[in-house]
């Protein structure tokens, strides 16, 4: 009896100890699982505050050349749109160390309006600094509503494998009567002025809005060929294909006076510039609005596709 007494205290004893052992890996398990989490918040912190203060803050290195971006569409709510391709010009010009600009562009298009706000800008800011020269290098694509802004440059440089030009304007939809016919679904739209419901995919095409939305595109065509003509001027080797929509590639354009010659980033800066060091000016999103256009995407789409892609386009 004595000796069960004694294996009961001590599997007792052992319970308790092994409680205590399991508690206190427990206890490690969490104050490590809290302290990854502060680091893991602190670091978000950091990175956050470096990403708001955007592009062309901090150290200048003396006399440089400034650089920004013109990369994807081109668009009220993207990277390039023409208020922060503004901010960053206009930043890029007030520096008093800035030896030249250049806009570097990796862009098919985009908004006709967001394009003709950035032009206006540049010319207006070459104006009010004439000492400080603008270029535009072309890398991947420089097409539609991105060349339209290139025009404005003093020179344009591209490499031989780009993609340039593509002066034309698109506005692209869908047509589902024959298939709703044979599904057996009816269109039912309720209008205030006859032509509220425009080019509706749902509905037949009207002659009428088709003459009125090819005027519309002839109309921003014609102001896209002006301003092509305004800032190239006798560069330009007139041909038919010229203003037809075609692209061509960097050593072709050149020939056609789209472009005045090849180089890249760097050697503009070097060679032509004459600064060497490059500063990026360029304002990019923060991570902030970069969750919040990619937590709205999917609704934007959806309503893009449901609307047919009506939207009028540099292309």
């Amino acid at each position: 009896m004595a000796e069960d007494n004694g294996n009961w205290e001590r599997r007792t004893i052992e319970k308790l100890a092994f409680a205590a052992l399991a508690e206190q890996r427990r206890a490690r398990r969490w104050g490590i699982f809290f302290k990854l989490l502060a680091f893991a918040y602190v670091t978000f912190l950091v990175i956050v505050g470096f990403d708001w203060r955007g592009a062309g803050e901090g150290f200048r290195a003396g006399k440089h050349t400034a650089l920004v971006d013109i990369s994807g569409v081109i668009s009220a709510e993207g990277q390039s749109s023409g208020e922060r391709v503004i901010a960053a010009l206009q930043d890029a010009f007030r520096d008093s160390a800035t030896q030249g600009v250049v806009l570097r562009i990796n862009s098919p298009g985009g908004s006709p309006v967001q394009a003709g706000i950035i032009y206006d800008e540049i010319r207006r800011l070459r104006e009010k600094y004439p000492s400080i020269p603008l270029y535009a290098v072309i890398e991947d694509m420089c097409a539609s509503g991105g060349y339209y802004v290139a025009s404005a440059a003093d020179r344009i440089y591209a490499d031989k494998a780009s993609i340039v030009g593509s002066i034309g304007v698109v506005m692209a939809g869908w047509g589902f009567t024959g298939t709703m016919d044979k599904l057996g679904v009816e269109r039912r739209v309720l209008t205030a002025g006859e032509n509220k419901a425009f080019l509706d995919p749902f509905l037949p095409l009207v002659p009428e809005q088709k003459k009125h939305a090819q005027a519309l595109l002839d109309d921003i065509h014609e102001q896209f060929i002006e301003v092509v003509k305004k800032g190239r001027g006798a560069r330009l080797k007139p041909t038919p294909e010229l203003f037809s929509g075609l692209f061509w590639t960097g050593e072709q354009s050149v020939k056609l006076g789209l472009a005045d010659g090849l180089g890249s980033l760097d050697w503009v800066a070097r060679e032509v510039v004459k600064a060497e060091s490059i500063v990026d000016f360029t304002r990019k999103q923060n991570i902030a609005e970069r969750f919040a256009r990619r937590f709205g995407a999917a609704a934007a789409q959806t309503l893009a596709g449901w609307m047919g892609e009506a939207g009028v386009r540099l292309r």
